[in-house]
């Protein structure tokens, strides 16, 4: 079936439920104008649709290869590529001074949003490039943002991220690369990175390495580390690529699905590089990177979770099987528990991408205002929205899957390959334990002050509700004051005690969140009611089960001994 991108619901949420309006309100984002965004969004939902959907089938089949030390690419990537680069997609937020567009977050989430359901294989490429840019334009002197700036927002080249190496995964302070002084403001980098996507390419002239390294001396963890700045061709002052540099990749992964965007083992042995930022503080500019990333992550989970709903829901329109139950189509989507997973399924998409693009608008309203309510806020809900974002990725693709019955475990239908590419972003960019972990302890630092007004927010928004669609209204207003007291308790735990119940707490807080924007969206149009009771009716009672693991603590986990759990 073919993928259509949602341009509809991007922008439905954008104007009526993530608040958008006040980001084009501001001074800063003050061209984001209506005739801007519609241009925006319906361009970059015609290049998903039509350039990058028909790549995805031929991404799972082919598959990256390295050929002679060179990545090369998926028949057809070239052409998809190209559409992405020349159109300004990868700049769409960056600088106007080097070449960018400077259009909000969120206009570049809800494209990220499309063009990932189209082919994320693909998507991963610019989605990587624009991170790298964003920390560039935060951390980099103003001779490197010259020289790199304008190559990587035109697409001409494209950025990676090299955190990750065998003995240092999530504990990023382990790791042993190195970086020594050249003595003329350069440094030669050794070490080897592993899990780097895209770390070569045929697409582009120039492959930029962003990798954590540490210095001579530099302290242990990741008070040591440096972040530096390694291309795989040394450009002249001009930005002409030369000479090779020390960098190339030792292998590519065999994965689980995302088989046409390469997973690279990367060596770097004495390659040049040059210092992003302040000696020893490569943590703090890699972090600009990552969060742009974890968003990012958040809208591939969703822009997939849409493409498998799209494909499931084809095939239940056209499948006959049974005597129906119901008069109507006459196939399986007229049995209940069809209609119930597909039900769910788009309640599910609707509100991770709402939450999703509420998170991009508190981004934009926080740089553009430099209030710190705002910063607080894009700060709670970056890891809800790419834990529930990427949950839901796998769940709704999972979902898919059960739709088409047997064929769908039968590869050639498509189903499958949902599930395998979308399963790594629950991984990458933090885990989504990680993300909980630091919902629970880094973000409740205040004593959970940015989550008690959100909460406010919501009880808010339920008492508007309540004279149109009481029943609703009294559910998510209820929802939220259980979500408050689990709240309150929380913060009153020890760190490790939260840690105990993270993923169950911010579960919950995604179901009260989502419960809040499908009301939200209800109000507006009543065309929209049905999946909003799905969500609130169905889904959202969830959350008093969730909370009450939350509140559970440590100690019952830690009686479970290594031996009770062996067979």
């Amino acid at each position: 079936m073919p993928y259509r991108a949602p341009l509809n619901d991007c922008h439905f949420i954008l104007t009526h439920v993530a608040g958008f309006a006040d980001v084009a309100a501001t001074e800063r984002f003050a061209a984001a104008t209506p005739d801007l965004v519609n241009a925006v969004l319906g361009e970059a939902a015609r290049i998903s649709s039509d350039v990058l959907a028909p790549l995805n089938r031929i991404s799972d089949k082919v598959g990256a290869r390295l050929e002679n030390g060179v990545v090369a690419s998926p028949p057809g990537f070239d052409a998809g590529y190209r559409a992405i680069a020349e159109g300004g997609w990868i700049g769409i937020s960056a600088d106007p001074a080097f070449g960018g567009m400077g259009l909000p977050m969120a206009l570049s989430a809800a494209v990220d949003d499309m063009m990932a359901g189209g082919c994320i294989a693909l998507q991963v490429k610019p989605l990587l490039t624009k991170g790298q840019i964003e920390a560039l334009e935060h951390h980099a002197s103003d001779d490197l943002k010259a020289l790199y700036l304008p190559k990587l927002i035109s697409g001409e080249w494209s950025g990676t991220m090299n955190l990750t190496e065998p003995q240092a995964g999530s504990d990023v302070g382990a790791l042993r690369a190195r970086a020594e002084p050249l003595g003329d403001g350069t440094y030669a980098v050794t070490g080897q990175k592993i899990y780097i996507s895209w770390g070569d390419s045929d697409l582009v002239t120039n492959v930029c390495h962003l990798i954590l390294a540490r210095l001579p001396d530099a302290a242990d963890g990741t008070r040591g580390i440096s972040l530096f700045i390694v291309p795989k061709f040394l450009p002249d002052p001009a930005g002409k690529p030369g000479a090779r540099n020390g960098v190339r990749v030792v292998s590519i992964e065999h994965k689980l699905g995302l088989h046409g965007s390469p997973t690279c083992v990367m060596q770097f042995d004495g390659a040049k590089g040059w210092l992003v930022g302040k000696p020893n503080r490569g943590m703090a500019a890699m972090f600009t990177m990552m969060n742009n990333a974890r968003l990012g992550v958040a809208v591939q989970g969703v822009g997939v979770a849409e493409a498998a709903l799209q494909h499931a829901l084809a095939y239940a329109l056209g499948r006959r099987q049974g005597e129906t139950p119901v008069p109507g189509m006459g196939t399986i989507i007229d049995h209940a528990d069809v209609r119930r997973m597909l039900a769910s399924m788009r309640a599910e998409v609707f509100a991770a991408r709402a939450i999703a693009l509420s998170c991009a608008v508190a981004t934009d309203m926080a740089v553009a205002t430099g209030r710190a309510e705002w910063a607080a806020r894009a700060a709670l809900l970056t890891p809800i929205a790419k834990a529930y974002g990427t949950d839901v990725g796998s769940a709704v693709s999972h979902q898919g899957v059960q739709v088409f019955g047997g064929m769908g475990f039968i590869e050639d239908t498509g189903a499958a390959q949902f599930v395998r590419d979308v399963r790594i972003t629950a991984i990458y960019e933090g885990t989504n334990g990680i993300q909980a972990m630091d919902l629970v302890g880094r973000k409740m630092a205040d004593g959970g002050e940015a989550a008690f007004r959100m909460i406010d927010e919501i009880q808010r928004g339920a008492e508007v509700a309540r004279g149109t669609l009481p029943d609703l209204a009294g559910d998510v207003w209820a929802a939220a004051e259980t979500l408050r007291d689990a709240t309150e308790r929380l913060v009153a735990q020890g760190l490790n005690d939260r840690f105990a119940g993270a993923v169950p707490y911010l579960r919950a807080f995604a179901r009260v969140l989502g419960g809040h924007l499908h009301l939200k969206a209800a109000l507006v149009e009543s065309v929209r009611l049905p999946l909003a009771r799905v969500m609130i009716r169905r889904l959202l009672p969830e959350h008093e089960g969730l909370l009450a693991e939350a509140r559970e603590g440590a100690a019952g986990l830690y009686a479970v001994s290594p031996g009770d759990l062996a067979a």
